[in-house]
Order: C-alpha cells, then sequence, then structure tokens
C-alpha cells in the first residue's frame, strides 16, 4: 500500500474528512487493515482517469511499457459478443464470463470472484453506458495472453455511473500488470468518449463496423 488518507488529502487539496467520506460512500478504491485505510497508487491513478469524464487527446501519448499496446488486437482476442443477459450487476458479470473466451489456466470462477470483488469496491463505469470491469490485480504475467472482450448487454444496468446512465456495454480487461493496464484504459476511456463509436455500441453493431472504427483511430494516433 502507497498512501493513507492524509497523503490522499494533500493529492487533491481536501479535508481528511472529504476522504474518509469518499471510502464511505465507496468513491474511491481502497483497503482496510487493522482499521486503518490504505490506497495503491496505481488504482488512484487509474481512478483519477475514471473520474475525469472526458480526456484529451493528450493521453494518447501516454507510453508505460516498451510493447505497444494495440486495442484492436486486444478485441479480436477477448472477441465481441451481444444480448447478453442480467438484471444486476452480478448476474450480468456470471453472464458475461460463461462465453467470453479466456487466457489458457485462468479458470471462469476465479476471473467471476475478482470481477465482482471489484465492483462491490467501486464501479468500474465510466460514463455513456460503458463500463470497463477488470480483476483488482493481474491474473495474468504473460502480455501475449492479454484481451479485452466487448460484451453488449441485452438491457441497460444500472452500474453507480458518475453519469447516471445505466450501463448497456463492457469491455472487459485482462492485463498482465498495472501500467499496461493503465495504458489500455487511457486507450479505451478515449475512445469510448467518441458519439460515433458510443451509436456503435446501443445499436449493437456489427463486429466488422466496430472492430473498423477502432483500427481505424489506432491508426490515425500512430501516424501523430
Amino acid at each position: 500500500m502507497d498512501m493513507k488518507i492524509k497523503d490522499i488529502a494533500a493529492l487533491f487539496n481536501v479535508q481528511e474528512n472529504t476522504v474518509k467520506q469518499w471510502i464511505d460512500e465507496k468513491k474511491i478504491p481502497f483497503y482496510k487493515v487493522r482499521n486503518q485505510y490504505y490506497f495503491n497508487k496505481s488504482e488512484i491513478n487509474e481512478w483519477i482517469l475514471w473520474n475525469k469524464l472526458s480526456v484529451s487527446d493528450k493521453i494518447l501519448d501516454l507510453r508505460l511499457t516498451a510493447k505497444p499496446v494495440l486495442i484492436t488486437e486486444l478485441i479480436k482476442k477477448g472477441g465481441l459478443h451481444y444480448n447478453i443477459n442480467g438484471n444486476n450487476i452480478i448476474d450480468v458479470i456470471k453472464n458475461t464470463i460463461r462465453i467470453i473466451p479466456l487466457p489458457r489456466d485462468i479458470s471462469k470462477d476465479e476471473i467471476e470472484s475478482t470481477l465482482i470483488e471489484r465492483e462491490s469496491m467501486m464501479t468500474t463505469a465510466v460514463g455513456k453506458g460503458i463500463a470497463f470491469p477488470h480483476p483488482r490485480n493481474p491474473v495474468i504475467a504473460d502480455m501475449d495472453s492479454e484481451q479485452i472482450s466487448v460484451c453488449m448487454l441485452e438491457k441497460p444496468v444500472d452500474f453507480q455511473a458518475i453519469d447516471g446512465i445505466p450501463v448497456h456495454t463492457l469491455f472487459v480487461i485482462i492485463s498482465s500488470n498495472s501500467k499496461r493496464h493503465l495504458e489500455i484504459l487511457s486507450k479505451l476511456s478515449f475512445l469510448c468518449q467518441q458519439e460515433s463509436l458510443v451509436s456503435l455500441l446501443e445499436k449493437k453493431a456489427d463486429k466488422d463496423s466496430i472492430i473498423s472504427f477502432i483500427n481505424k483511430n489506432e491508426k490515425e494516433w500512430s501516424e501523430r
């Protein structure tokens, strides 16, 4: 654990009571050990990114590892999946894990429990009807096994999103370490604030249309 309440208060220039209120309302990721609260710096960086409902294209300059993060390739591994049932977060996650492919040597029960645990700590909804479920800690070590599964729900479900919009699409992220995860998250965040992509996801467009849109954007980024 990297940070304490006083560190978070100093980081955001707020009173310690404000941080305690965030904890009570589960608005910030935290750990409780022997009645003391601690925070993981990587998770706080992630939380900061998520709570910026819009990010500039400067986020695309984030380079944390030598191997480039290619969202299109990660989605091709995880696949696109349609009309996933569920009336609440837990049901949606369980039904999602039943159908998406997973890296070798990882059980569906393991992923399911880690995703549910993560949602119980803090929502992974990022606004515009989109959520980024992921394990709290990496469950793989091999970058070649990373993947993103795009899962469109049969009907929107309340994920307690900041903007109050029920979630219609999940991007289930399986990454190999915190640096890779943050880079994946940053690029997905930028993609998912584009209304053209949100529209494709809302109307459950075909796989080729969605992949083509993302691939086109990635090619434009590489030319920056």
